[in-house]
């Protein structure tokens, strides 16, 4: 393997001082064994790194990616397998990774997932104690090579070395031209706006996907809540229409391609424009693929990986709660009756900060009880989508529904309808204080539906938390409509 480095030492050389490096007990340590902090390795960098000592077993994706931490021998926390903590000194420094040569600056998106920025980073004592008056002079030397084309051409294949935003580094400039790079590496792509609901109304009309069982992920407002935090993009071509999102990872679909033409066709030309774009990142993906949809695609031989699927319910049995199966649901919303004085009423614009206030407080509850890592990840997850919701929801055509108990809004949903038989439930929060609750807002949200002529209520998937799955399951569901993502061939 040749040993590779993105840049010469003449070009970007160190800049804290090897004595204060020596001395420091931040760099190439780390508290979590997965900390998203640890190093980014390129392929070449990996092949270079593994040519100057370090064993292959700590680079998982050798086509690029973040490399696996040892145990700290002090017994706490972890270190980079480069790091030799007898002399303080890294053994690949010669050929160690640009992610390493940055620091202490640091490349990461902006806050909105929007820009791509160079900051500087106060973790590093350096840094924080005894900022230098030249680091302007630095970050314009540094931001000059990430603006050359073979620097730019190397990220883009590795858009995962791009951190996510961070509170404690500190923004020095924009890099516009990795920006755009990043953001937008086909002249075909358009952002997804609000005014593309009737575009992607029409696509999905033509690939005829459409029914009681189709998963919600086929609907618009589905996506929008997460244009603040997940960039979205769209491209059509033979009638095709290709949606796509970009995460600090990388590119990847949120649904199949929509169109006439062949699937596997489509599904082809999409991985293939993904690999210009990710490299062979495994981030290339495509997600919400329905049972149909798999039939077809497995014999073209693409992998799949199931993701559990959303739970269809019989509209009329949850709006009544009726029979032996619905007995302790139907007791909760009884209790709820009797001890609460209950309004329920449409979400209207100015119960947004009663909406914001509950969201913390259910947030609070739940962290407060027994979470493991998926749940945490869930929850500091549902935060901006929950606040894009109440801002815009008239413009994702969302209906919201709240409960008033006394004069505090205790509970809310939003949901929105896939077919004129079908509504599906985005979001529900209900105090978890108060007994019956969250019982009593689904069965008002499917009275509500029913009225308004549904037929089925799609609640959504489980997200691989137990607790929620119980839940659903508790409600009987006539079908778990199967969902799976594609990894490619």
């Amino acid at each position: 393997m040749v040993n590779v480095t993105i840049m010469p030492r003449t070009e970007l050389p160190q800049y804290v001082p090897s004595g204060v490096c020596q001395t420091c007990d931040v760099c190439c340590h780390f508290p979590e064994a997965d900390s998203f902090l640890r190093p980014y390795f390129m392929q070449d960098e990996i092949a270079a790194g593994q040519t100057a000592g370090i064993p292959a077993a700590h680079f998982p994706n050798l086509s690029g990616g973040q490399i696996d931490l040892v145990p700290d021998p002090t017994g706490v926390g972890y270190l980079c397998p480069a790091f030799d903590p007898a002399n303080s000194r890294c053994s690949v420094y010669e050929s160690r990774p640009l992610d390493c040569r940055l620091y202490p600056l640091a490349l990461m998106w902006d806050a909105a997932r929007q820009k791509v920025m160079l900051g500087w980073d106060r973790k590093c004592p350096f840094m924080v104690e005894a900022l230098p008056p030249d680091i302007a002079a630095h970050a314009e030397r540094v931001s000059a090579l990430l603006a050359t084309d073979e620097t730019i051409d190397r990220i883009a294949a590795h858009p995962q070395l791009i951190g996510r935003f961070q509170d404690d580094v500190v923004v020095i400039k924009e890099v516009p031209r990795l920006t755009a790079r990043l953001t937008s590496p086909n002249a075909r792509l358009s952002p997804l706006v609000p005014e593309d609901a009737p575009r992607f109304a029409e696509a999905l009309k033509r690939a005829g996907l459409l029914a009681p069982d189709t998963l919600a992920a086929y609907a618009f407002p589905y996506h929008c809540m997460w244009m603040a935090t997940l960039p979205y993009w769209w491209m059509e071509g033979e009638e095709t229409f290709y949606l796509f999102a970009r995460s600090p990872d990388g590119w990847f679909m949120p649904l199949p391609p929509l169109g006439p033409k062949p699937l596997a066709r489509s599904v082809a030309d999409a991985f293939s424009l993904m690999e210009q774009w990710n490299g062979h990142s495994p981030v290339s993906r495509i997600e919400s693929v329905m049972e149909k949809q798999k039939r077809e695609l497995s014999r073209a031989g693409y992998r799949f990986a199931s993701t559990g699927g959303d739970y269809l319910y019989g509209a009329r049995a949850l709006a009544a709660l009726m029979g032996d199966g619905y007995k302790s649901q139907r007791a909760l919303c009884n209790r709820l009756e009797r001890e609460q004085s209950v309004v329920v009423r449409p979400y209207r614009a100015s119960d947004e900060a009663g909406c914001r206030s509950l969201y913390e407080r259910w947030a609070a509850q739940k962290r407060a009880g027994q979470l493991d890592s998926l749940g945490r990840l869930c929850l500091d997850d549902s935060h901006s989508p929950h606040m894009t919701v109440f801002a815009r929801h008239e413009t994702f055509a969302l209906s919201g529904t709240v409960v008033v108990i006394g004069d505090a809004i205790a509970a809310y949903t939003f949901g929105y309808w896939l077919t004129p038989q079908t509504f599906c439930v985005l979001l529900e929060v209900a105090d978890r204080s108060i007994p019956g609750l969250a019982q009593y807002l689904f069965r008002e949200i499917c009275r509500t539906a029913v009225a308004q002529g549904a037929q089925y209520i799609n609640a959504m998937d489980d997200g691989g938390l137990a607790s929620l799955r119980d839940a659903k399951q508790a409600y009987r569901p006539m079908k778990v409509i199967g969902s799976w993502i594609i990894t490619g061939l």
